[in-house]
Protein backbone atom coordinates (compact mmCIF):
# COMPACT_ATOMS: atom_id res chain seq x y z
CA UNK A 1 0.00 0.00 0.00
CA UNK A 2 1.17 3.51 -0.83
CA UNK A 3 1.47 5.39 2.47
CA UNK A 4 3.13 8.73 1.74
CA UNK A 5 4.28 10.84 -1.20
CA UNK A 6 6.69 13.72 -0.54
CA UNK A 7 7.79 16.22 -3.20
CA UNK A 8 10.34 19.01 -3.04
CA UNK A 9 11.13 21.54 -5.79
CA UNK A 10 9.46 19.54 -8.52
CA UNK A 11 7.92 21.48 -11.46
CA UNK A 12 5.92 24.17 -9.62
CA UNK A 13 5.73 22.39 -6.27
CA UNK A 14 8.00 23.75 -3.55
CA UNK A 15 6.98 21.41 -0.72
CA UNK A 16 4.26 18.78 -0.57
CA UNK A 17 3.65 15.78 1.63
CA UNK A 18 0.62 13.52 1.22
CA UNK A 19 -0.44 10.71 3.52
CA UNK A 20 -2.75 8.00 2.15
CA UNK A 21 -5.10 5.96 4.30
CA UNK A 22 -6.51 2.45 3.67
CA UNK A 23 -9.48 2.63 1.32
CA UNK A 24 -8.20 5.58 -0.72
CA UNK A 25 -9.38 5.05 -4.31
CA UNK A 26 -9.49 8.32 -6.21
CA UNK A 27 -7.71 11.67 -6.44
CA UNK A 28 -9.86 14.21 -8.24
CA UNK A 29 -9.53 17.85 -9.19
CA UNK A 30 -10.17 20.40 -11.87
CA UNK A 31 -7.97 20.74 -14.92
CA UNK A 32 -4.67 22.32 -13.90
CA UNK A 33 -5.03 21.39 -10.23
CA UNK A 34 -1.81 19.37 -10.36
CA UNK A 35 -3.01 15.76 -10.60
CA UNK A 36 -0.52 14.99 -13.37
CA UNK A 37 2.34 16.47 -11.33
CA UNK A 38 1.60 14.00 -8.54
CA UNK A 39 1.50 11.09 -10.98
CA UNK A 40 4.69 12.24 -12.70
CA UNK A 41 6.44 12.51 -9.33
CA UNK A 42 5.29 9.01 -8.36
CA UNK A 43 6.48 7.66 -11.73
CA UNK A 44 9.93 9.22 -11.19
CA UNK A 45 10.18 7.61 -7.76
CA UNK A 46 9.38 4.29 -9.43
CA UNK A 47 12.20 4.60 -11.96
CA UNK A 48 10.70 6.60 -14.82
CA UNK A 49 13.00 8.65 -17.06
CA UNK A 50 13.94 12.01 -15.53
CA UNK A 51 13.81 15.41 -17.25
CA UNK A 52 16.05 18.11 -15.70
CA UNK A 53 13.43 20.66 -16.82
CA UNK A 54 11.21 19.24 -14.06
CA UNK A 55 13.45 20.88 -11.41
CA UNK A 56 11.60 23.95 -10.08
CA UNK A 57 12.96 27.27 -11.34
CA UNK A 58 15.49 28.83 -9.03
CA UNK A 59 16.50 25.54 -7.37
CA UNK A 60 19.30 23.08 -8.01
CA UNK A 61 17.56 19.76 -7.48
CA UNK A 62 14.21 18.08 -7.09
CA UNK A 63 13.52 15.27 -4.64
CA UNK A 64 10.67 12.77 -4.57
CA UNK A 65 10.19 10.21 -1.83
CA UNK A 66 7.47 7.58 -1.48
CA UNK A 67 6.80 5.11 1.29
CA UNK A 68 5.04 1.76 0.91
CA UNK A 69 3.77 -0.82 3.37
CA UNK A 70 4.71 -4.26 2.00
CA UNK A 71 2.64 -6.32 4.44
CA UNK A 72 0.44 -7.46 1.56
CA UNK A 73 3.24 -7.63 -1.03
CA UNK A 74 5.34 -10.72 -0.19
CA UNK A 75 6.91 -10.90 -3.66
CA UNK A 76 8.27 -7.36 -3.37
CA UNK A 77 9.52 -8.05 0.16
CA UNK A 78 11.28 -11.21 -1.07
CA UNK A 79 12.92 -9.24 -3.90
CA UNK A 80 14.27 -6.70 -1.40
CA UNK A 81 15.73 -9.50 0.74
CA UNK A 82 17.45 -11.01 -2.29
CA UNK A 83 18.98 -7.63 -3.12
CA UNK A 84 19.92 -6.95 0.56
CA UNK A 85 17.77 -3.79 0.45
CA UNK A 86 15.08 -4.70 2.98
CA UNK A 87 13.79 -2.10 5.43
CA UNK A 88 12.22 -2.31 8.88
CA UNK A 89 8.78 -3.82 9.56
CA UNK A 90 7.72 -4.32 5.93
CA UNK A 91 8.57 -0.69 5.17
CA UNK A 92 9.87 0.43 1.79
CA UNK A 93 11.10 3.95 1.06
CA UNK A 94 12.00 4.93 -2.51
CA UNK A 95 13.80 8.23 -3.13
CA UNK A 96 14.81 9.95 -6.35
CA UNK A 97 16.98 13.06 -6.69
CA UNK A 98 17.23 14.97 -10.00
CA UNK A 99 19.89 17.68 -10.47
CA UNK A 100 19.36 20.61 -12.80
CA UNK A 101 22.37 19.37 -14.78
CA UNK A 102 20.55 16.12 -15.56
CA UNK A 103 22.29 13.85 -13.02
CA UNK A 104 19.96 11.60 -11.06
CA UNK A 105 20.39 9.40 -8.01
CA UNK A 106 18.17 6.60 -6.73
CA UNK A 107 17.80 5.20 -3.23
CA UNK A 108 15.96 2.19 -1.82
CA UNK A 109 15.53 2.22 1.96
CA UNK A 110 18.30 4.80 2.23
CA UNK A 111 20.82 2.79 0.22
CA UNK A 112 22.14 3.95 -3.14
CA UNK A 113 20.88 1.76 -5.94
CA UNK A 114 20.67 1.59 -9.72
CA UNK A 115 17.81 2.98 -11.75
CA UNK A 116 17.16 -0.53 -13.08
CA UNK A 117 16.65 -1.83 -9.54
CA UNK A 118 14.34 1.07 -8.74
CA UNK A 119 12.32 0.32 -11.86
CA UNK A 120 12.23 -3.40 -11.09
CA UNK A 121 10.79 -2.96 -7.61
CA UNK A 122 8.49 -0.21 -8.87
CA UNK A 123 6.88 -2.52 -11.42
CA UNK A 124 5.90 -4.83 -8.57
CA UNK A 125 4.14 -2.06 -6.66
CA UNK A 126 2.33 0.35 -9.00
CA UNK A 127 0.85 0.21 -12.48
CA UNK A 128 0.37 3.73 -13.83
CA UNK A 129 -2.15 4.08 -16.64
CA UNK A 130 -2.19 7.06 -18.98
CA UNK A 131 -3.53 7.45 -22.49
CA UNK A 132 -1.01 4.97 -23.86
CA UNK A 133 1.94 5.38 -21.47
CA UNK A 134 2.97 2.85 -18.79
CA UNK A 135 0.54 0.35 -20.32
CA UNK A 136 2.13 -3.00 -19.69
CA UNK A 137 -1.18 -4.41 -20.82
CA UNK A 138 -0.37 -3.65 -24.46
CA UNK A 139 2.54 -6.11 -24.38
CA UNK A 140 1.66 -9.60 -25.64
CA UNK A 141 3.76 -11.31 -22.97
CA UNK A 142 1.94 -9.40 -20.24
CA UNK A 143 -1.44 -10.30 -21.76
CA UNK A 144 -0.43 -13.96 -21.66
CA UNK A 145 0.80 -13.65 -18.08
CA UNK A 146 -2.44 -11.95 -16.99
CA UNK A 147 -4.54 -14.74 -18.48
CA UNK A 148 -2.36 -17.51 -17.01
CA UNK A 149 -2.25 -15.89 -13.58
CA UNK A 150 -6.03 -15.46 -13.62
CA UNK A 151 -6.42 -19.22 -14.00
CA UNK A 152 -3.50 -20.28 -11.79
CA UNK A 153 -1.74 -21.80 -14.79
CA UNK A 154 1.81 -20.73 -13.85
CA UNK A 155 2.90 -24.28 -12.93
CA UNK A 156 1.47 -25.65 -16.16
CA UNK A 157 3.32 -22.96 -18.16
CA UNK A 158 6.55 -23.84 -16.37
CA UNK A 159 6.07 -27.55 -17.15
CA UNK A 160 5.42 -26.71 -20.82
CA UNK A 161 8.59 -24.61 -20.88
CA UNK A 162 10.67 -27.46 -19.46
CA UNK A 163 9.19 -29.90 -21.99
CA UNK A 164 9.86 -27.42 -24.79
CA UNK A 165 13.51 -27.00 -23.80
CA UNK A 166 13.97 -30.77 -23.58
CA UNK A 167 12.47 -31.21 -27.03
CA UNK A 168 14.69 -28.47 -28.49
CA UNK A 169 17.73 -30.09 -26.87
CA UNK A 170 17.19 -33.34 -28.76
CA UNK A 171 16.29 -31.48 -31.97
CA UNK A 172 19.56 -29.58 -31.78
CA UNK A 173 21.44 -32.80 -30.99
CA UNK A 174 20.15 -34.36 -34.21
CA UNK A 175 20.95 -31.25 -36.23
CA UNK A 176 24.44 -31.13 -34.71
CA UNK A 177 24.94 -34.78 -35.64
CA UNK A 178 24.63 -33.85 -39.31
CA UNK A 179 26.36 -30.48 -39.02
CA UNK A 180 29.34 -31.79 -37.09
CA UNK A 181 29.69 -35.23 -38.64
CA UNK A 182 33.34 -34.71 -39.62
CA UNK A 183 34.39 -33.33 -36.27
CA UNK A 184 32.54 -36.09 -34.44
CA UNK A 185 34.25 -38.77 -36.53
CA UNK A 186 37.65 -37.25 -35.74
CA UNK A 187 36.84 -37.05 -32.06
CA UNK A 188 35.59 -40.62 -32.00
CA UNK A 189 38.80 -41.80 -33.69
CA UNK A 190 40.89 -39.89 -31.14
CA UNK A 191 39.01 -41.32 -28.17
CA UNK A 192 39.08 -44.86 -29.60
CA UNK A 193 42.86 -44.62 -30.06
CA UNK A 194 43.31 -43.36 -26.50
CA UNK A 195 41.13 -46.14 -25.11
CA UNK A 196 43.10 -48.74 -27.09
CA UNK A 197 46.40 -47.39 -25.70
CA UNK A 198 45.09 -47.41 -22.15
CA UNK A 199 43.53 -50.86 -22.50
CA UNK A 200 46.79 -52.38 -23.77
CA UNK A 201 48.72 -50.67 -20.98
CA UNK A 202 46.16 -51.87 -18.40
CA UNK A 203 47.65 -49.79 -15.58
CA UNK A 204 45.96 -50.56 -12.27
CA UNK A 205 45.20 -47.94 -9.65
CA UNK A 206 48.31 -47.37 -7.51
CA UNK A 207 50.50 -49.45 -9.82
CA UNK A 208 52.67 -46.49 -10.89
CA UNK A 209 53.63 -45.72 -7.30
CA UNK A 210 54.30 -49.43 -6.61
CA UNK A 211 56.49 -49.73 -9.72
CA UNK A 212 58.60 -46.78 -8.64
CA UNK A 213 59.07 -48.16 -5.14
CA UNK A 214 60.00 -51.66 -6.34
CA UNK A 215 62.37 -50.29 -8.97
CA UNK A 216 64.09 -48.12 -6.39
CA UNK A 217 64.71 -51.10 -4.16
CA UNK A 218 65.94 -53.42 -6.91
CA UNK A 219 68.12 -50.78 -8.55
CA UNK A 220 69.93 -50.18 -5.25
CA UNK A 221 69.76 -53.74 -3.89
CA UNK A 222 73.55 -54.21 -3.64
CA UNK A 223 74.02 -50.92 -1.80
CA UNK A 224 71.13 -51.74 0.53
CA UNK A 225 72.56 -55.16 1.41
CA UNK A 226 76.02 -53.75 1.89
CA UNK A 227 74.74 -50.96 4.11
CA UNK A 228 72.59 -53.31 6.21
CA UNK A 229 75.51 -55.71 6.75
CA UNK A 230 77.87 -52.87 7.70
CA UNK A 231 75.33 -51.58 10.24
CA UNK A 232 74.91 -55.11 11.60
CA UNK A 233 78.71 -55.50 11.94
CA UNK A 234 78.90 -52.21 13.86
CA UNK A 235 76.22 -53.38 16.25
CA UNK A 236 76.96 -57.10 16.68
CA UNK A 237 80.64 -57.70 15.96
CA UNK A 238 82.30 -60.14 18.36
CA UNK A 239 84.80 -57.51 19.37
CA UNK A 240 84.35 -53.78 19.02
CA UNK A 241 80.64 -53.98 18.29
CA UNK A 242 78.13 -51.77 20.05
CA UNK A 243 76.46 -54.71 21.77
CA UNK A 244 79.79 -55.97 23.18
CA UNK A 245 80.66 -52.45 24.41
CA UNK A 246 77.26 -51.99 26.10
CA UNK A 247 77.53 -55.47 27.69
CA UNK A 248 81.00 -54.65 29.09
CA UNK A 249 79.74 -51.34 30.45
CA UNK A 250 76.80 -53.06 32.13
CA UNK A 251 79.08 -55.65 33.74
CA UNK A 252 81.33 -52.95 35.26
CA UNK A 253 78.46 -50.82 36.54
CA UNK A 254 76.55 -53.73 38.00
CA UNK A 255 79.68 -54.70 39.99
CA UNK A 256 79.85 -51.14 41.38
CA UNK A 257 76.12 -50.74 42.08
CA UNK A 258 76.55 -52.24 45.52
CA UNK A 259 78.73 -49.28 46.52
CA UNK A 260 76.52 -46.52 45.06
CA UNK A 261 72.80 -46.94 44.49
CA UNK A 262 72.62 -43.87 42.21
CA UNK A 263 74.08 -46.01 39.38
CA UNK A 264 70.81 -47.96 39.14
CA UNK A 265 69.13 -45.58 36.62
CA UNK A 266 72.20 -45.69 34.38
CA UNK A 267 72.18 -49.47 34.51
CA UNK A 268 68.49 -49.44 33.46
CA UNK A 269 69.24 -47.12 30.55
CA UNK A 270 72.07 -49.30 29.31
CA UNK A 271 69.90 -52.41 29.68
CA UNK A 272 67.22 -50.76 27.53
CA UNK A 273 69.84 -49.76 24.95
CA UNK A 274 71.16 -53.32 24.90
CA UNK A 275 67.64 -54.69 24.23
CA UNK A 276 67.05 -52.17 21.41
CA UNK A 277 70.41 -52.95 19.83
CA UNK A 278 69.65 -56.66 19.94
CA UNK A 279 66.26 -56.01 18.25
CA UNK A 280 67.91 -53.79 15.62
CA UNK A 281 70.50 -56.47 14.88
CA UNK A 282 67.76 -59.05 14.47
CA UNK A 283 65.77 -56.82 12.07
CA UNK A 284 68.90 -55.97 10.03
CA UNK A 285 69.63 -59.67 9.53
CA UNK A 286 66.05 -60.20 8.28
CA UNK A 287 66.21 -57.12 6.03
CA UNK A 288 69.51 -58.12 4.44
CA UNK A 289 68.07 -61.57 3.76
CA UNK A 290 64.93 -60.12 2.10
CA UNK A 291 66.58 -57.66 -0.27
CA UNK A 292 66.38 -59.25 -3.70
CA UNK A 293 69.28 -59.17 -6.10
CA UNK A 294 67.19 -60.10 -9.17
CA UNK A 295 68.44 -58.56 -12.44
CA UNK A 296 65.62 -60.09 -14.46
CA UNK A 297 62.98 -58.65 -12.15
CA UNK A 298 64.72 -55.27 -12.35
CA UNK A 299 64.77 -55.45 -16.14
CA UNK A 300 61.05 -56.26 -16.23
CA UNK A 301 60.26 -53.31 -13.97
CA UNK A 302 62.26 -50.97 -16.18
CA UNK A 303 60.38 -52.14 -19.29
CA UNK A 304 57.04 -51.58 -17.52
CA UNK A 305 58.11 -48.10 -16.38
CA UNK A 306 59.12 -47.23 -19.94
CA UNK A 307 55.70 -48.32 -21.25
CA UNK A 308 53.93 -46.16 -18.67
CA UNK A 309 56.09 -43.12 -19.40
CA UNK A 310 55.65 -43.59 -23.14
CA UNK A 311 51.86 -43.72 -22.78
CA UNK A 312 51.91 -40.64 -20.54
CA UNK A 313 53.87 -38.73 -23.20
CA UNK A 314 51.49 -39.78 -25.96
CA UNK A 315 48.40 -38.85 -23.99
CA UNK A 316 50.00 -35.74 -22.46
CA UNK A 317 49.17 -36.55 -18.86
CA UNK A 318 51.13 -37.36 -15.73
CA UNK A 319 51.85 -41.11 -15.33
CA UNK A 320 49.81 -41.35 -12.14
CA UNK A 321 46.74 -40.07 -14.03
CA UNK A 322 46.73 -42.91 -16.56
CA UNK A 323 44.84 -45.39 -14.38
CA UNK A 324 41.84 -43.08 -13.93
CA UNK A 325 41.97 -41.79 -17.50
CA UNK A 326 40.87 -45.11 -18.95
CA UNK A 327 37.40 -44.96 -17.35
CA UNK A 328 37.05 -41.29 -18.28
CA UNK A 329 37.88 -41.88 -21.95
CA UNK A 330 35.57 -44.89 -22.09
CA UNK A 331 32.75 -42.75 -20.69
CA UNK A 332 33.41 -39.96 -23.20
CA UNK A 333 33.46 -42.43 -26.08
CA UNK A 334 30.21 -44.04 -24.95
CA UNK A 335 28.54 -40.62 -24.68
CA UNK A 336 29.79 -39.63 -28.13
CA UNK A 337 28.55 -42.84 -29.68
CA UNK A 338 25.19 -42.40 -27.98
CA UNK A 339 24.75 -38.88 -29.37
CA UNK A 340 25.98 -40.08 -32.75
CA UNK A 341 23.19 -42.65 -32.96
CA UNK A 342 20.63 -40.94 -35.20
CA UNK A 343 17.98 -43.57 -34.55
CA UNK A 344 18.35 -43.15 -30.80
CA UNK A 345 18.30 -39.36 -31.09
CA UNK A 346 15.21 -39.50 -33.29
CA UNK A 347 13.50 -41.72 -30.74
CA UNK A 348 14.29 -39.34 -27.89
CA UNK A 349 13.29 -36.30 -29.92
CA UNK A 350 9.96 -37.91 -30.77
CA UNK A 351 9.32 -38.79 -27.13
CA UNK A 352 10.18 -35.24 -26.01
CA UNK A 353 7.97 -33.77 -28.74
CA UNK A 354 5.05 -35.98 -27.74
CA UNK A 355 5.47 -34.98 -24.09
CA UNK A 356 5.54 -31.31 -25.05
CA UNK A 357 2.51 -31.71 -27.32
CA UNK A 358 0.52 -33.34 -24.54
CA UNK A 359 1.32 -30.64 -21.97
CA UNK A 360 0.87 -27.80 -24.49
CA UNK A 361 -2.52 -29.18 -25.55
CA UNK A 362 -3.66 -29.33 -21.94
CA UNK A 363 -2.48 -25.76 -21.41
CA UNK A 364 -4.28 -24.60 -24.57
CA UNK A 365 -7.51 -26.18 -23.42
CA UNK A 366 -7.27 -24.55 -19.99
CA UNK A 367 -6.52 -21.17 -21.58
CA UNK A 368 -9.50 -21.37 -23.94
CA UNK A 369 -11.89 -22.27 -21.14
CA UNK A 370 -10.49 -19.45 -19.04
CA UNK A 371 -10.64 -17.00 -21.97
CA UNK A 372 -14.42 -17.42 -22.32
CA UNK A 373 -14.97 -16.65 -18.66
CA UNK A 374 -12.55 -13.69 -18.61
CA UNK A 375 -14.02 -12.23 -21.80
CA UNK A 376 -17.53 -12.22 -20.37
CA UNK A 377 -16.51 -10.75 -17.03
CA UNK A 378 -14.39 -7.94 -18.51
CA UNK A 379 -17.11 -7.08 -21.05
CA UNK A 380 -19.59 -6.81 -18.17
CA UNK A 381 -17.37 -4.37 -16.26
CA UNK A 382 -16.70 -2.34 -19.43
CA UNK A 383 -20.44 -1.70 -19.76
CA UNK A 384 -20.42 -0.20 -16.27
CA UNK A 385 -17.68 2.19 -17.46
CA UNK A 386 -19.70 3.79 -20.26
CA UNK A 387 -18.51 1.31 -22.90
CA UNK A 388 -21.89 -0.30 -23.43
CA UNK A 389 -21.35 -1.24 -27.06
CA UNK A 390 -17.82 -2.51 -26.57
CA UNK A 391 -16.92 -6.18 -26.40
CA UNK A 392 -13.73 -7.73 -24.97
CA UNK A 393 -12.35 -11.06 -26.13
CA UNK A 394 -9.24 -13.12 -25.53
CA UNK A 395 -7.93 -14.35 -28.85
CA UNK A 396 -5.33 -16.93 -29.73
CA UNK A 397 -2.90 -16.90 -32.65
CA UNK A 398 -1.29 -20.29 -33.32
CA UNK A 399 2.48 -20.53 -33.18
CA UNK A 400 3.72 -22.97 -35.76
CA UNK A 401 5.98 -25.47 -34.04
CA UNK A 402 5.04 -24.22 -30.58
CA UNK A 403 7.09 -22.22 -28.10
CA UNK A 404 8.31 -22.30 -24.53
CA UNK A 405 4.97 -20.70 -23.52
CA UNK A 406 2.67 -23.02 -25.46
CA UNK A 407 1.15 -23.42 -28.87
CA UNK A 408 -0.45 -19.99 -29.14
CA UNK A 409 0.05 -16.29 -28.67
CA UNK A 410 -2.49 -14.72 -26.34
CA UNK A 411 -4.08 -11.53 -27.66
CA UNK A 412 -6.47 -9.21 -25.88
CA UNK A 413 -9.00 -7.98 -28.45
CA UNK A 414 -11.69 -5.31 -28.27
CA UNK A 415 -14.53 -4.14 -30.46
CA UNK A 416 -15.58 -0.62 -29.50
CA UNK A 417 -18.67 -0.48 -31.69
CA UNK A 418 -21.60 -2.82 -32.03
CA UNK A 419 -21.06 -5.33 -34.82
CA UNK A 420 -17.36 -4.52 -35.21
CA UNK A 421 -14.77 -7.28 -35.37
CA UNK A 422 -12.62 -7.39 -32.21
CA UNK A 423 -9.04 -6.32 -32.87
CA UNK A 424 -5.84 -5.90 -30.78
CA UNK A 425 -6.11 -3.27 -28.04
CA UNK A 426 -3.55 -0.76 -29.26
CA UNK A 427 -4.96 -0.64 -32.79
CA UNK A 428 -8.59 0.18 -32.18
CA UNK A 429 -8.99 1.62 -28.69
CA UNK A 430 -8.68 5.35 -28.10
CA UNK A 431 -6.74 6.63 -25.14
CA UNK A 432 -9.81 7.02 -22.98
CA UNK A 433 -11.25 3.69 -24.06
CA UNK A 434 -7.95 1.97 -23.41
CA UNK A 435 -7.75 3.44 -19.91
CA UNK A 436 -11.28 2.23 -19.09
CA UNK A 437 -10.61 -1.17 -20.64
CA UNK A 438 -7.44 -1.51 -18.58
CA UNK A 439 -9.39 -0.60 -15.47
CA UNK A 440 -12.02 -3.21 -16.31
CA UNK A 441 -9.38 -5.90 -16.71
CA UNK A 442 -7.74 -4.94 -13.43
CA UNK A 443 -11.11 -4.94 -11.62
CA UNK A 444 -11.72 -8.52 -12.78
CA UNK A 445 -8.20 -9.89 -12.31
CA UNK A 446 -7.54 -8.20 -8.97
CA UNK A 447 -10.25 -10.38 -7.44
Amino acid sequence: MLKTLSIRDFVIVERLSLEFQPGFTALTGETGAGKSILLDALALALGDRADPQAVRDGTERAEIEVEFDLSAAPAAAAWLREQALEGDDAQLILRRVIDRGGRTRAFINGRTTTLAQLREIGEQLVDIHGQHDHQLLLRPDVQRSVLDAQGGLEDAVQAVGEAWRQWQHWREARAALVREAGARAAERERLAWQLDELTRLDLAAGEWESLQADHGRLAHAAALIEGAEAALQAIDADEGGALAAVAAALTRLEALAGYDGTLAPLIDMLGSAQAQLQEAAHDLRRYAGRVDLDPQRLQGLERRLELVLDAARKLRVQPEALAGLRAEVASQLAALEETADDALLAEREAAAQAHYAQLAAQLSGARRRLALKLSGEVTGVMRELALGAARFEVGFAPIEGGSAFGNERVEFLVATNAGATPRPLGRVASGGELSRLSLAIQVVTSA
